[in-house]
């Protein structure tokens, strides 16, 4: 058995910001497509790391004057740049202790199930033009592997209402990466759910597109090591337009009748525009301002999180563009 305390410190020295480790037994009964046991034979232990969104990487979104900070800088190069340096510095840790290790950057998209949230069943039903298992029994490659679920697995946090992973350190600033190993530790309990996440539904407020649902019954729901965990049954389809940018009153980039379909169009279509990709990223326009800045407010100003700042984060009223009919603020 390995420390989980060494384990943790090596983490945070490489780079991290949180980091938890639970055993992969907290996987059984979940579907063989989500189940990371399958990528690692005898894996013992599931490790996930936050590495959080610095604040004021969203200021530019709330002030409306500088927009391509969160998707470069907040998104897409910790995906792309320093999740995979600091995993290959554990993992390297963990092989020299005798023990195989595999990262998982967040940024493994194509599996053989659509993780995309707009088709109903699509994450567990797997493709079967894509690839085919290796016998019966196996999964189709490549496994889904859902960081989220994996993250709660760990004992990183909890999934909230609006699907956002909240941290007890960061709320909903953090992006998350896994790593799998067949070491074993000294485990982390799971977050008891509603330990962050207190159904306070300023998501759903916040979110420009209308696309988290506010009735308690419109979930999502599973069972991770005996705990119930429930989130809302998120309307994915708008949410992939809406955060593109797809809210004229939210996006001073939409300025023609053009854009408004520009904007609108399937996110793989508005992924590039008007603005270039940061790290291969830009289309973030919207800047989460349900599901992390209205639900960071929140919990800041409730106290059930630990990273606090001098001032608030919102310091005026949020802003609108004026559209036809001369409203906005």
């Amino acid at each position: 058995m390995l420390s989980a305390k060494i384990l943790k410190q090596r983490a945070l020295e490489a780079g991290a910001d949180i980091v938890a480790v639970g055993p992969v037994s907290r996987y059984e009964g979940a579907p063989k497509q989500l189940d990371a046991r399958w990528a690692l034979p005898g894996c013992k232990s599931i490790i996930a790391l936050g590495f959080r969104h610095l604040r004021g990487v969203f200021r530019g979104i709330e002030e409306g004057t500088f927009y391509t900070n969160y998707s470069g800088v907040g998104y897409a190069s910790i995906n792309c740049i320093r999740q995979p340096l600091v995993l290959r510095e554990l993992c390297r840790w963990i092989e020299d202790e005798g023990y195989d290790a595999m990262p998982i950057p967040n940024h493994f998209a194509w599996g053989a199930t659509n993780m995309s949230g707009q088709v109903p069943g699509a994450e567990t039903k797997p493709s079967e033009t894509l690839s085919r298992p290796l016998k019966e029994g196996n999964p189709y490659p490549n496994l889904s592997i859902h960081v989220r679920l994996g993250a709660v697995i760990a004992g990183l946090g909890e999934i909230g209402w609006s699907k956002i992973f909240l941290s007890k350190e960061f709320g909903p600033r953090q992006r998350l990466a896994l790593l799998l190993t067949d070491a074993e530790f000294e485990y982390d309990p799971v977050v008891k759910p509603g330990t962050i996440c207190d159904r306070c539904k300023q998501c759903v407020k916040a979110c420009t597109g209308g696309a988290i649902p506010a009735k308690n019954e419109d979930c999502v729901r599973v069972v991770i090591d005996g705990n119930v965990i429930e989130w809302a049954n998120i309307d994915y389809t708008k949410c992939s337009r809406y955060f593109c940018g797809a809210s004229p009153e939210h996006n001073p980039f939409c300025v023609t009748e053009a854009d408004r379909e520009g904007f609108a169009a399937p996110v793989g279509k508005s992924q590039e525009y008007k603005l270039p990709p940061q790290y291969f990223y830009a289309r973030a326009l919207e800047g989460a301002s349900g599901c992390i800045r209205a639900c960071m407010m929140h919990l800041e100003k409730t106290g059930r999180i630990t990273n606090t700042f001098e001032n608030p984060f919102r310091r005026k009223p949020a802003w609108k563009m004026a559209t036809n009919s001369g409203d906005g603020e």
